[in-house]
C-alpha cells in the first residue's frame, strides 16, 4: 500500500492532534499548541505526518531553531516522533521522513528522547543501528527532557490509590484538608500572574531560572484554552500559596510547573495539590499520571532528594528512560554546536540568572 510523508498546515491541528492523542506514545510535546508555545521562544515548529490511505500512521512535530553565526539549523523532536518503535520498518519509513526535511532546512542533526524504557534493548539496538549517538548521559537533569520520572498508575479506584501511598504523603494530605487548604480548580486567566508571582518566589528561593510571563501567557492560550492544560491553585485563609500547572493529552496526565510560597508552608499544600490533579487526572479518563522529573541519583546527600521523596510518597514507579540520541547529518557543524555552543549558552544562562536575582533584591 502506497505511504506518503508531507508536512501539514493549522487547518489539520485538530487531525494532527487526535492522533497523537490516540497514539500509546502520545505525548502532550508532540502535540500542535506545544509547537505554537515554543514558537514564541524562537523555534520554528514543523508537523509531519506519514499516512497510509489517507489515515495517519506516524508522525513528528519537530523543533527547528536557526545556530548562531552559522546557516545551519538543528531539529528536535520532543518525546518523539509518535511511531510504534517496535515496528522498525514504520520508524525507517518516518525517519527518512525526517532526514529528507532535514536536508531542505539544512539541519546538522535531529534530537529525540522518546518515551521508551531503559530496559526495552530491542528499541537501544535499533536507534544505534540507524546512526543515532547518545548525547546527554547524567544522572540529574542534565538533558532537555528528564531522563527519570516518577509515573503511576491511576487505574485502581481512588481509595486503593490513597491506601497505596506512604503513610506521611496520606498525613499531609489530610493535614492540608485539617488545616484548611482549599484547591482552586475553575482557574481563568485572571489567577495565571498569581501563579507567577509564587513561581518566579519558589526559583530564588530554590536557585532555578524562570520564563518570562509572556512565556506563560501563550502557554495558556496555547494548551489551557485548548484543554489541554489546567491551572490548580491552593489557597489558605483566603490567600494563594501554592498553584500547579497540569498538561493532559489523550489517556496520560503530566505534572510540569510547581510553585509554592515561602508563607505557609507548613500547611502542606503541595500534597493536596498533588491528590487533586490525580483526582482530576482519573476523572478525565486517563490511566496514567506523571509527576516528571527526578534525579537518577539516588543519594540522601543529593540536594534533589527531597524531590526524589516527595514524588516516591505518591507510590509511582520509578522510571528511567532510554535518553537522549542524536542523528548527526553534518559531523563538522555537529562538533562546532557540541563544544562551542555550550560555552556561549552557558555563560549567557548564567549571565541572565544574577541579572534577575540583582533585579529581584532591589524589588
Amino acid at each position: 500500500m502506497a505511504r506518503e510523508a508531507r508536512l501539514i498546515g493549522p487547518e489539520e491541528e485538530k487531525r494532527f492532534d487526535a492522533f497523537v492523542a490516540g497514539h500509546p506514545k502520545g505525548h502532550f510535546l508532540q502535540s500542535y499548541g506545544w509547537g505554537e508555545v515554543k514558537a514564541s521562544t524562537g523555534w520554528q515548529p514543523l508537523r509531519l505526518v506519514l499516512e497510509e490511505e489517507g489515515r495517519i500512521i506516524a508522525a513528528a512535530s519537530l523543533l527547528k531553531r536557526r545556530l548562531p553565526y552559522i546557516n545551519k539549523a538543528i531539529l528536535y523532536a520532543p518525546r518523539g516522533p509518535v511511531v510504534d518503535f517496535h515496528d522498525p520498518d514504520l520508524f525507517s519509513e518516518i525517519l527518512a521522513a525526517i532526514s529528507r526535511v532535514a536536508r531542505q532546512e539544512g539541519a546538522i542533526l535531529l534530537k529525540i528522547d522518546p518515551d521508551i524504557p531503559e530496559s526495552d534493548r530491542a528499541v537501544k539496538e535499533l536507534l544505534q543501528e540507524k546512526g543515532f549517538r547518545l548525547a546527554a548521559r547524567g544522572t540529574g537533569f542534565d538533558g532537555v527532557q528528564p531522563r527519570h520520572v516518577f509515573r503511576l498508575d491511576i487505574t485502581p479506584p481512588l481509595e486503593e490509590l490513597l491506601a497505596n501511598m506512604h503513610s506521611k504523603t496520606r498525613y499531609n494530605i489530610r493535614l492540608a484538608e485539617k488545616k484548611g487548604v482549599v484547591i482552586k480548580e475553575d482557574c481563568t486567566l485572571e489567577d495565571l500572574p498569581v501563579f507567577y508571582e509564587i513561581l518566579k518566589e519558589t526559583t530564588l528561593r530554590d536557585h532555578f531560572l524562570v520564563r518570562s510571563y509572556n512565556y506563560f501567557e501563550t502557554m495558556w492560550r496555547e494548551m489551557v484554552e485548548r484543554g489541554y492544560a489546567k491551572l490548580f491553585l491552593a489557597l489558605y485563609q483566603g490567600e494563594a500559596i501554592a498553584g500547579t500547572l497540569a498538561f493532559i493529552m489523550g489517556d496520560k496526565a503530566w505534572y510540569l510547573y510547581g510553585a509554592s510560597s515561602n508563607r505557609h508552608r507548613n500547611v502542606m499544600p503541595n500534597y493536596l495539590l498533588q491528590w487533586t490533579m490525580i483526582r482530576w487526572a482519573k476523572e478525565q479518563g486517563c490511566t496514567m499520571y506523571d509527576f516528571r522529573g527526578v534525579p537518577g541519583d539516588l543519594d540522601e546527600n543529593n540536594p534533589l532528594y527531597g524531590l526524589y521523596r516527595f514524588k516516591k510518597g505518591f507510590n509511582g514507579v520509578f522510571t528511567e528512560f532510554v535518553g537522549e540520541y542524536d542523528l548527526v547529518y553534518s559531523p563538522f557543524f555537529y562538533w562546532l554546536w557540541q563544544t562551542a555552543f555550550p560555552l556561549y549558552s552557558h555563560g549567557f544562562r548564567r549571565l541572565l540568572f544574577w541579572r534577575k536575582k540583582a533585579r529581584a533584591a532591589e524589588e
